[in-house]
Parts: C-alpha cells; structure tokens; sequence
C-alpha cells in the first residue's frame, strides 16, 4: 500500500477521481437537461435556456429631424446557453435589444430587432424579430390647452368653479405631421370634489383625437399648472354707515351718498340668508367741514368669505345748522310681552321734549310725525328699570332728548282674573292713556293761546302751521295709546 502511495501516477489518478467527483456533485444541484440514451454520464457542458419577457426596446434614428412610429415598446426575449450564463443573463439583463433605423430615410420599413452586450457562450432570439416602422419629418406645434372639470356636481352646495387660470396657456407638441394634423384636443382635467375654495393644482397634459384616442406624441411642458377659483354663494345687501365723532360747530350733513350702495358677500348659504345688512361702516364726523369724498371700508361679517368691493366711497355734503324743537313727542314700545303691562315713571306724562338739527332744507321739510321715538323693552323681567330712549327718523338729522332714559315700571298681567275684570282694566287704562292725551292736548293748547296772544301775524300763521302739525301727531299717538 505505501508503495503504492509514493507512486506519482497513482496520486494524480486518484486526485482525478476526486476532481470528477466534485463535478459532478456540483452540476447536479443545477437540474441539467435528461440525457439521452447512450450519452456519456460526465457531460463535458450543461445547457439550459429560459424567457424573458417585457424586455425594452432602444430605437435609433434622427430624433432631431424624424419621428418614428411602429417600433415596440418592448419584446419577449428567449436565451439559450450554460446554466451559469443563463442563470447570470435572468438576473442582470445586461444585453440590450434594438432597432437600427439611422440610415433609413422617410417611408415605411421592415426593420430587424437585434441584440447587443450579449455574453460569450449566449444565444438570443426575439420575438417579435422584425417590425414595421414608419419614418416622418419631425413637426412641432403650438396648441392651447383646454382645463376638464369632473365631479363638478360633487362641490359643496352653493359653490361653483370660474374661468380656470393656466400656466403656461400653451404647450408645444412635436410628432409626425400626420399626427399633428390629427390632433383635436388637448387637455388637462382637474377634480373638484369637495371643493369650497381656490384650487391650485399641478395637472398631466394629454393630446387626444377627435375619436378620444390619446395620441403618441412630445408635449413640453407636459405637467402644467391650474388654478381654479371656485365662486361661493353670494347675495347683494345694503350697509348702516355708522357715524362717530362731532361735526365741526355751524356745520351740518345734508347728503350722503354711497357708491355703490349695495355690496356682494359671499359665505355659506346659511350665513347669507340671515344676513341682510352689514354694519359698521365707520364715518368720522369730526374731520368733515366741507364737502368731501371719503372711502370707507366694508367690515367683514362672521362667517363670510369675501366682500366685493371692499371699499367704498361716500360722497358727503354739508352745509349750515339749523335746529327745531318739538315739544311732547310721544315715547312709544316695542318688545312689550303680551303678558306683561307698562307704566311710565319719568316721565309720566309718556311724552318728552325733542330737539332735531340739521341742514336748513332737511330741518324744514321736518315734521313732529317723523319723529319716531321709542324705548325697547325686549326680554326685561317685572319691575322698575332705566331703559335707553331711542329715536329714529330722517337722515341727516341729529337728535338732543330732554333726557337720555325712561323710567318703567314692567308688571305681569294676572291670568286669575274673569274675562269681565280683564275688559274692566283694560278699558281702566285705556282711559287713563286717554286721559294723558287729553291732558298733553289741553297743555298745547294752552301754550299755544299764550302764544298767540303776544305773536305777530307772521308768528300766529306759524303757530297754525305747527298746530296742524300737533293734532297729526295726536291723532297718531292716541291710535297708538288705543293699540297698546
């Protein structure tokens, strides 16, 4: 045995059969092909194939000048070759398949796909291997695009899109003049479900024919922008002009006119139906002593967007102050419950002294009928209170009250008592409403005898004047004292 270890040959026969061993146990785990019968069992190569499909397609041309249309997008591709070149080709798809079109000039051509980068001991056969292409001048075009609006009746209630902005307007287009002279349409769409205020958005170019179809062609850009301002509810109302300040001594407004008078507010539906004026229009009467243009701004309610205009501009004339005084203008109520009975404390007569100033011309056209005065009474509990005295009248006319609040006195009425004991009181305090007419009616007249007594002609014509204007009110304040 040791002789026949230390003999040369018999080590390198038995390192060979350990080589071949190893080989084969190797080649083994890689699935070779079933041999045939009567093929060798040590094969000198293994042979495996597989395919590979979607692979990509490189086409060459003179992109600069032509357009290329009919090449594939991509191929199935089979290879065949050793396992481990195989195995290496599935994994990296380091070969490149192509169509060589540079020498080609306009026209339609059978072109061969080939492969290139393919490794030694490789074959490849593509399917498709030859394709029809067609070869055109390359043509740019500049087309407006159209803006798409989907789920438009998916928008909040009330809400609406406007014209769309579009940045760029246009796009330039480049493919064969075929197709160029086939496009009918290009557009981007922009969804406006939802959407209650400005849409900004960034939207894919797409050029379509007039059937719909989408059209292979370059569009540069090909992302554009949008912008889509979306209009909500709106409605027209009027604004108080609220004056603050003190005119200048001798001065007086005798017009003031808006422009424009009403404005647009847009909101919510619910917020705009239970608006129906905006207040606080501020105007300082203290830096007016002449005629004057002035732009007010237009305060900005809750709940509403956005006002149109935003300003606006009030043209104001002045001119002399005049005052008038009226005596004894009745204080009227409002806000009194139905269950609830009231009776003046000061004054007790219900009536108080009311002097009005203004411009000449409104001062002379005023009457005491015009003069609304009033206490609100609204939501006060039984009881004494102090309520603010409140005028309302012509505009451009500034009020001085003999007192600036009305005592009250608020009881309920008893609800215990028979249907004739509730005529009785009210027909009670019926008369003593008629009787504080009468009494004021008595005083007039009173004062006015006196003053006729000491007047001139011109004086006692005034004094009819202004009596006729009396008995007006009178009558009005005692159809007022029979309502209440």
């Amino acid at each position: 045995m040791d002789k026949f270890l230390n003999n040369r040959w018999a080590v390198k026969i038995i390192a060979l059969l350990f080589a071949l061993l190893l080989y084969v146990a190797v080649n083994s785990n890689q699935a070779p092909t079933p041999k045939k019968p009567g093929e060798s069992f040590f094969p000198t190569s293994t042979i495996d194939e597989a395919t590979l499909t979607d692979i990509p397609v490189k086409a060459y041309y003179d992109d600069e000048n032509y357009v290329v249309t009919g090449v594939p997008q991509t191929v199935n591709v089979t290879i065949k070759g050793s396992t481990s070149a195989v195995k290496k080709a599935r994994q990296t798809k380091n070969f490149e398949i192509y169509a060589d079109m540079e020498n080609l000039k306009t026209g339609t051509h059978k072109v061969e796909l080939k492969a290139k980068n393919v490794s030694d001991g490789l074959t490849i056969s593509i399917n498709p291997s030859v394709t029809t292409v067609t070869i055109q001048e390359r043509t740019t075009k500049s087309f407006p695009v159209e803006v798409e609006y989907y789920n438009k009746n998916k928008m909040k209630k009330g809400y609406s899109p406007e014209q769309p902005i579009v940045s760029p307007k246009n796009v330039q287009i480049t493919g064969s003049k075929n197709v160029i002279d086939n496009i009918s349409l290009v557009k981007a769409s922009v969804n406006l479900e939802n959407a209650d205020e400005t849409i900004e958005k960034e939207a894919k170019v797409t050029v379509y024919d007039k059937d719909g179809n989408a059209l292979p062609v370059d569009v540069e850009p090909s992302v554009i922008k949008i912008t889509v301002p979306v209009t909500s509810p709106s409605k027209k109302v009027p604004f108080k002009i609220e004056r603050t300040g003190s005119l200048p001594d001798g001065v007086s407004i005798a017009n003031i006119e808006s422009s424009p008078s009403e404005v647009t507010v847009y909101g919510s539906q619910d917020v705009l139906d239970s608006l129906e004026f905006i207040d606080g229009v501020s105007l300082d009467l203290s830096k007016i002593n002449k005629d004057s243009d002035i732009e007010a701004d237009i305060p900005l309610p809750d709940g509403v967007k956005k006002i149109s205009p935003s300003k606006v501009t009030l043209h104001i004339e002045v001119d002399s102050e005049a005052d008038q005084k009226f005596e004894n203008v009745l204080i009227k109520t409002i806000g009194l419950s139905s269950s609830q009975n009231i009776e003046f404390l000061d004054p007790e007569s219900q009536a108080i002294d009311v002097t009005a100033k203004g411009s000449p011309a409104n001062i002379k056209n005023l009457k005491k009928s015009d003069i609304e005065l009033y206490v609100n009474v609204s939501d006060l509990d039984d009881g004494e209170h102090s309520v603010k005295l409140e005028v309302n009248g012509p505009q451009n006319v500034t009020w001085s009250l003999g007192q600036k609040n009305a005592k009250i006195k608020l009881t309920s009425k008893k609800s215990n008592t028979s249907t004739n004991d509730n005529s009785g009181n009210t027909s009670g305090n019926q008369d003593d409403t008629d009787k504080q007419t009468n009494d004021q009616d008595n005083k007039q007249q009173e004062d006015t005898t006196n003053t006729d007594k000491d007047s001139n002609d011109q004086k006692q014509d005034e004094n009819k004047d202004q009596n006729q204007d009396q008995d007006e009110d009178e009558s009005t304040a005692d159809s007022q004292s029979s309502s209440e």
